[in-house]
């Protein structure tokens, strides 16, 4: 896993494992959504990160991925309940085309690689270093200028930061890698689906407000046009079939929540430097309390993970702390 999860909560399930809602949940279709889109978010992003050991590609080859992933689409769809209208059914359809050619390609071609040849295409796509013909970073994308690029990194952080999570110290990526960023939606939307059997409303809204958030200003962004840059990069293979299905779910997810980004376009991507200008010292921003998810938090009355946490450790109190 990419990102650490706060132990008192709900924490993500394995590829492959069994997710049942309890039978006297009042609105099971919305805990069924919620599930389902967990797992195909969770799918994208393990496809994405460099491949360390044989578990992706077992996963692959065994052909579990595709029974998940199509398990997850037809469950999906079976309960849509009209939500995202005809776009969100038709792009479901076109990612059920995806996951059809990664079965043909999985019992051909990708039954006979060894870990190498995996690794040896992850890096043929993405390189060995930070490639700007398709980088999987969403600060290199419409950030002209270091300050611009610490005030989304800031707003990325503090998403994080008010649902307890952080990254892994076993995933040296940094917080703003879509691997990242979705493995984060794939938790918050396990978390909705709990908090609609376990929580009460309050709790539920500010879940799923900060998915709406989430799509509308980060992922909803960059993320179509890195699937461009990544599908014309990979031109053929297993990247390319994953590029061109996680654009067909960001176009689900805009549908499915009703929100509309403004998506960069190929005349915005200017890769921001890191350099700062001489004499100047930027702060990742965490702290902001203008980033999205505290209005938000701040909206509904509720407090973020880490000002619980701060006026606990101020009292002495050193106990569990539950998120949002």
């Amino acid at each position: 896993m990419t990102i650490k999860q706060p132990v008192p909560n709900v924490s993500s399930s394995p590829p492959g494992a069994v997710i049942q809602a309890s039978p006297t949940v009042k609105d099971s279709p919305a805990v069924e959504r919620a599930l389902n889109r967990s797992k195909i978010y969770l799918l994208i992003s393990w496809s994405m990160l460099y491949p360390e050991d044989e578990e992706f590609l077992d996963y692959l080859r065994c052909g579990e991925f595709v029974e998940d992933g199509r398990a997850a689409l037809e469950t999906l769809e079976a309960m849509l309940d009209g939500q995202g209208g005809q776009r969100a059914v038709r792009a479901l359809a076109a990612i059920k085309k995806q996951i059809d050619l990664v079965e043909a390609l999985s019992t051909s071609e990708c039954a006979n690689w060894q870990l190498s040849d995996l690794q040896a295409e992850h890096r043929r796509v993405f390189s060995n270093v930070i490639t700007l013909d398709c980088p999987p970073y969403e600060t290199l994308f419409g950030n002209d200028h270091v300050f611009a690029q610490s005030h989304v990194m800031g707003d990325i952080a503090g998403f994080y930061r008010a649902f307890g999570v952080e990254l892994s110290k076993d995933i040296h990526e940094r917080l703003d890698h879509l691997s990242v960023e979705f493995e984060f939606m794939h938790f918050l939307a396990y978390k909705e689906s709990y908090s609609r059997c376990h929580d009460g409303a309050e709790k539920t809204e500010i879940v799923v407000e900060a998915q709406k958030k989430f799509v509308k200003n980060h992922i909803g962004r960059w993320v179509p046009l890195f699937c461009r840059m990544l599908a014309k990069k990979a031109d053929y293979g297993l990247f390319k079939l994953v590029a061109d299905m996680t654009a067909e779910w960001i176009d689900f997810e805009t549908a499915f929540w009703g929100v509309t980004p403004q998506p960069y376009t190929e005349t915005d991507y200017r890769p921001a430097t890191f350099s700062s200008p001489e004499g100047q010292t930027y702060e990742c921003g965490a702290q902001d309390q203008g980033n999205e998810l505290s209005l938000l938090l701040n909206e509904v009355g509720a407090q973020s993970f880490m000002e619980i946490k701060e006026k606990e450790q101020d009292s002495g109190n050193t106990g569990p702390v539950g998120t949002a």
